[in-house]
C-alpha cells in the first residue's frame, strides 16, 4: 500500500489524476519546532526540506511499515537568503504577497520514500519563480477571495488555481510547485512494480 503522510488536497489532487491509488495520513510531529531545530543546525533550503520530508516518512513508517510512505516538504527561499514558512494568518499572508511581490523567488521541493522505518528513496527538485509587480487592491481581493486555504501552502498561492496570476515566470516542474514532484515518484513506483510499466 501507499501512504502520503499528509493530508494536503494538492498533493492527493495530484495522485489522484495521476491514477496512484493511495491513502492518507498525517505525520505526528511539531512541524515547527522541528523545522526550528534543523534551522539551527544551519541546513540550507534543499537540505532542509529533505530533512522535513524524511521526518513525515519515518514517523509514518513507524505505525505503518510493511506500506510505501511518502514524506514531501517545500521551502520558500528568496535570492538574498530569506526563508518563508506558511503564513500564520491573512494579515501575514498578505505581507508575505507583498513582499514577493515583483522579486524572485525558489521552491525548494522534497519527496521521500521510507519502509520499514528507513528512507529508501529521495529526489530533491527546485522551480525558480519570478511575481508579478501586484498591487496592494490586487493582493486583497486575491486574499479574501481563496481565503484561508492559502495559508497551507508555503508560499501563499495556489498555483493550481487562481495563483497562476501571480507570476510573469516559471522554471521548473508544475508538480513540484504543488509540493509533489510527480515525474521522479512515478519512474520509482513503476521500477519497484507498484504501478504497471
Amino acid at each position: 500500500m501507499l501512504v502520503l503522510a499528509s493530508r494536503s488536497v494538492g498533493r492527493r489532487t495530484v495522485l489522484t489524476n495521476a491514477g496512484v491509488p493511495h491513502e492518507a495520513l498525517t505525520a505526528n510531529i511539531d512541524e515547527d519546532a522541528l523545522r526550528r531545530g534543523l534551522r539551527a543546525q544551519g541546513l540550507g533550503p534543499a537540505e532542509l526540506a529533505k530533512a522535513l520530508a524524511q521526518a513525515k516518512a519515518l514517523e509514518v513508517s513507524r505505525k505503518r511499515p510493511d506500506d510505501f510512505i511518502i514524506g514531501c516538504d517545500q521551502i520558500l527561499a528568496l535570492d538574498n537568503g530569506t526563508l518563508f514558512d506558511k503564513p500564520v494568518d491573512r494579515s501575514a499572508l498578505v505581507e508575505q504577497l507583498r513582499i514577493l511581490s515583483g522579486n524572485r523567488h525558489t521552491l525548494f521541493s522534497a519527496i521521500v520514500i521510507a519502509r520499514a522505518r528507513k528512507i529508501i528513496w529521495c529526489h530533491s527538485d527546485k522551480v525558480v519563480m519570478k511575481m508579478r509587480e501586484l498591487s496592494d487592491a490586487f493582493i486583497a481581493d486575491y486574499v479574501e477571495s481563496e481565503g484561508d486555504g492559502l495559508l497551507g501552502c508555503v508560499g501563499g498561492y495556489m498555483i493550481e488555481a487562481r495563483g497562476a496570476q501571480l507570476f510573469s515566470t516559471i522554471e521548473g516542474s508544475h508538480f513540484a510547485i504543488i509540493g509533489l514532484p510527480l515525474l521522479p515518484l512515478l519512474d520509482y513506483l513503476r521500477s519497484q512494480g507498484i504501478l504497471a510499466s
